[in-house]
């Protein structure tokens, strides 16, 4: 499909560009915005999701003239000037480029675990609420080698704009599931065999003490709080031994030391 230029903020092709902030919040409608040239072509080359348009802005599209190659004929793009691109958006989208992207249908969580390979490293995000924080957990499983990502319905929408910007695409490539509980988080876990780790400053044993088994999967919840008494209680707890009386980090940071551990392990 040939690029098509838009100087109409009104334009209704730009609709589901419009307030982008706003519609964040409440949701799309089975549809995602991914933000950004670096997210946009592991979108279009990686990504689990189709692309259904694109907006970008006059002064990128040279720039940007092999991505729009590698579109879909039937995805369409919009071009348009800076400053209609920031009117519709609703603030200054300097990159100059976004996505609408499809959702489809999600894999159960069973579904997910089950198609797994029989060694497989898996984090689970517990009431992680901070879309920064689930970005960057998602960008740590991607580098390390993660299979997959739990969440739990406490636990931020891993599509969320931010999210992806955060996880520099991470989300888009990293496969992930939603569970119906923490409980059923756990459980899930324990019924296709992994060995179930949960992270805790009071953790009973020190990560270096950790052997990586087959099948692992890593309990990570949110900051403050941390992982409920109840699944602390049901797993092996461990802790990242740090100095002094200081015992905080940030959940994000603590997902790429446990992830680097294990991956180490090969």
């Amino acid at each position: 499909m040939p690029v098509v230029a838009i100087d109409d903020p009104d334009d209704p092709r730009l609709a589901p560009y419009r307030a982008v902030r706003e519609r964040d919040l409440v949701g799309r409608q089975g549809l995602f915005m991914a933000e950004g040239e670096v997210v946009l072509r592991l979108l279009v080359r990686r990504g689990r999701f189709p692309l259904q348009s694109l907006l970008v802005s006059e002064r990128r599209l040279e720039a940007l003239g092999d991505l729009v190659a590698d579109l879909p004929a039937d995805c369409p793009v919009y071009a348009v000037s800076q400053a209609v691109m920031d009117g519709v958006a609703g603030f200054s989208i300097h990159r100059g480029v976004l996505g609408v992207g499809v959702r489809g249908e999600e894999p159960s969580l069973d579904a997910l675990l089950e198609g797994l390979p029989p060694r497989a490293l898996v984090a689970g995000l517990v009431g992680i609420a901070n879309h920064d924080n689930v970005g960057g957990i998602f960008r740590n499983a991607a580098a390390f080698g993660a299979d997959a990502v739990l969440v739990d319905p406490a636990t931020c929408d891993p599509l969320y704009r931010k999210a992806i910007r955060v996880s520099v695409g991470a989300a888009l490539v990293t496969p992930f599931a939603r569970a119906a509980s923490p409980d059923a988080l756990l459980e899930g876990l324990a019924r296709h065999g992994f060995t179930i780790l949960a992270l805790s400053p009071g953790g009973r044993r020190s990560l270096s003490e950790v052997r990586r088994t087959a099948r692992m999967g890593v309990l990570l919840g949110t900051e403050g709080p941390g992982l409920p008494d109840a699944i602390l209680g049901r797993v092996e707890t461990v802790r990242i031994p740090m100095t002094g009386d200081f015992d905080s980090l940030n959940v994000a940071t603590t997902s790429g030391i446990v992830l680097h551990h294990l991956a180490m392990q090969a």
